[in-house]
């Protein structure tokens, strides 16, 4: 079965497909969401970060502080008024040594109660569908809990990229459910401001997990040293009515995380944090469409990309493709701001790899048919020709003419009605193909153009298609040729049947018109004109063996070969008889 285009497109989205629905491609999905879908904005004000950074471990050493310290913000921020404290550092265990400072940090706890303690589960190393299960979970202790206003899981899941874009909604640990940080702290502030909150407003894959619409870059959103507050430069009811997450922000912590905004700039994970509040408060979330609607849209662009390498150029396609590919991303950007995501890291591999293919698979083609035309096509006419058609294209099938001067010979086996009374129609056949292909060989070898076979007589052309130096002495070495190499075959028939067969040629130059002659839809690579005519005259006067040169040959060659004069004939077609002259051999 022939390969076509449309099976190339075909076998390339079923690929497409099965890559989608098994998440190979993933990676490039992600880097046009980081790209050109995730975008900067203006973070929300009711959200402020107590830094945990270099400045404060200077003033109050190194970490862990001790608990009174955190006791004492508590206690400081309280006096504010803020909406709610979200602490995003642990307190696994009691103090071993300082039972006082578990006292205060307990006491400012339950005495703000506003205050979000944070958990951390860990899990199996692979995940299934559905609800996740902790194998175990790190919590406050219990006293500290129990004075908490609420508690959230922290866990942080980046993708197979390390980049953070997801955020775990809650997992299962002892059949109780664990809901996140981020979704904790924005029901409290809900109601704490007279709002609600309901989880089914997240729209959540298969494994609990929401996308993150970052809108803050590391460092955007308002961060306050943790120093400044306890030193009072900062005043507490600066934070009133505010959502305060206080959280590491130095590099030794080790919790900063790559994320879309800037790949290469690390996010602490208590401004991730931020971001999904944002997001949370400003209704900003968004639904992933299930993957067979992102098939379909595949399946959408690979029928219309078969459409255009069918109907259009190659240059026109490939520019077709760069509009649809600059499309689906504007499109895809354009739907990610109405809440929808749809999957473009696998259309628009799919529309290159289809470009590179289809350009891969037009030159194979290309290449045999060339081979094709080259094999079958020029066994009937020279090769020359064959090859002026493929380069021209559908340029060397038109129908027309051009005027030159050529040389044009004409071949006859003179003595071939006898033979074919006395021989087989097979061994006829058999004998007519050695001489044309005699002739042929001839014709080829001193770079004429085999124009047609005529029955037993050939045509040949010199000087087209492609331009010759002193076609006429081509000519007639072609003619002396295809004497001597008769002479051969001449005395195989003598051997066969008791007599022989010999070639009559006629040779002219002068002007005469060649190209495509005929109609639409048959036509012949050909010369026409009185030249052709006088050519082929001059060969019906020839008798067998002989070669009948006109006098603007013999002129063109008269220094290189032997010949003798035959004096003037008269032809069919022309008022004035024609001076002969007949080839007895080279120079």
């Amino acid at each position: 079965m022939k390969i076509k285009l449309i099976h190339i497109i075909a076998l390339l989205t079923a690929l497409s497909v099965f890559f989608m629905y098994r998440g190979t491609l993933d990676t490039m999905d992600y880097f046009f969401q980081d790209r050109f879908m995730q975008k900067e904005g203006n973070v929300d004000t009711r959200i402020a970060i107590i830094a945990i950074d270099d400045e404060s471990v200077s003033e109050y050493g190194s970490w862990p502080w001790n608990r009174s310290v955190h006791a004492q913000l508590i206690d400081t921020l309280a006096e504010g008024e803020p909406a709610v404290i979200a602490f995003d550092v642990t307190f696994p265990a009691p103090s071993a040594d300082d039972a006082s400072s578990d006292e205060a940090l307990i006491a400012a706890v339950g005495n703000a109660g506003n205050v979000v303690m944070p958990v951390y589960g860990t899990f199996a190393s692979s995940a299934k569908e559905g609800a996740i299960e902790a194998i175990e979970m790190s919590e406050p202790f219990p006293a500290l809990k129990e004075a908490a206003a609420a508690v959230g899981h922290i866990n942080t899941i980046p993708d197979r990229d390390r980049v953070v874009r997801s955020s775990l909604y809650s997992f299962m640990n002892k059949e109780e459910q664990v809901e996140s940080f981020s979704w904790v702290i924005y029901r409290l502030f809900q109601e704490r401001m007279g709002g609600t909150a309901n989880a089914d407003m997240l729209p959540l894959d298969a494994f609990g997990q929401f996308h993150i619409p970052y809108t803050g870059r590391p460092g955007q959103y308002e961060s306050i040293p943790y120093s400044a507050v306890l030193n009072g430069d900062v005043p507490a009811d600066y934070f009133k009515d505010r959502i305060v997450l206080i959280g590491p922000y130095a590099t030794g912590f080790k919790d900063d995380y790559l994320t879309p905004l800037q790949v290469k700039s690390p996010m602490y994970g208590v401004e991730i944090h931020a971001n999904i509040i944002q997001a949370l408060l400003d209704k900003n979330l968004k639904d992933g469409l299930d993957w067979k609607w992102n098939a379909l849209i595949l399946l959408f662009a690979a029928a219309l990309a078969f459409f255009l390498f069918r109907k259009w150029n190659m240059a026109v396609s490939f520019l077709a493709i760069a509009l649809m590919i600059a499309a689906f991303v504007l499109g895809a950007s354009y739907l990610y701001g109405q809440g929808v995501i749809i999957s473009v890291g696998y259309v628009v591999p799919l529309l290159i790899l289809s470009c590179i293919v289809v350009v891969g698979f037009h030159y194979v083609e290309e290449l045999f048919e060339r081979r094709r035309v080259t094999d079958i096509f020029g066994r009937y006419v020279a090769p020359e020709v064959v090859n002026q058609i493929l380069k021209n294209g559908e340029d060397g099938l038109k129908l027309g003419g051009t005027r030159r001067e050529l040389t044009v010979l004409f071949v006859d086996i003179r003595g071939f009605t006898p033979l074919s009374e006395k021989a087989e129609p097979e061994e006829i056949v058999e004998i007519l193909n050695e001489y044309l292909d005699l002739a042929a060989n001839c014709i080829f070898k001193f770079n004429g153009t085999l124009d047609k076979f005529i029955g037993d007589a050939a045509m040949a052309i010199f000087n087209a298609p492609l331009l010759l130096e002193d076609h006429p002495m081509r000519a007639v070495e072609a003619a002396w040729a295809m004497k001597e190499g008769a002479a051969a075959l001449e005395r195989k028939l003598i051997e066969r049947f008791g007599f022989g067969v010999k070639f009559g040629l006629g040779i002219h130059t002068g002007p005469a018109v060649f190209g495509n002659i005929g109609s639409k839809s048959r036509m012949d690579y050909t010369a026409i004109g009185d030249t052709v005519n006088t050519a082929a005259r001059l060969e019906s006067n020839a008798k067998p063996g002989q070669i009948i040169l006109s006098d603007a040959v013999y002129r063109a060659v008269k220094d290189r070969i032997k010949a003798n004069s035959l004096g003037e004939i008269k032809v069919k077609g022309k008022e004035q008889g024609i001076s002969i002259y007949e080839l007895e051999g080279l120079r």
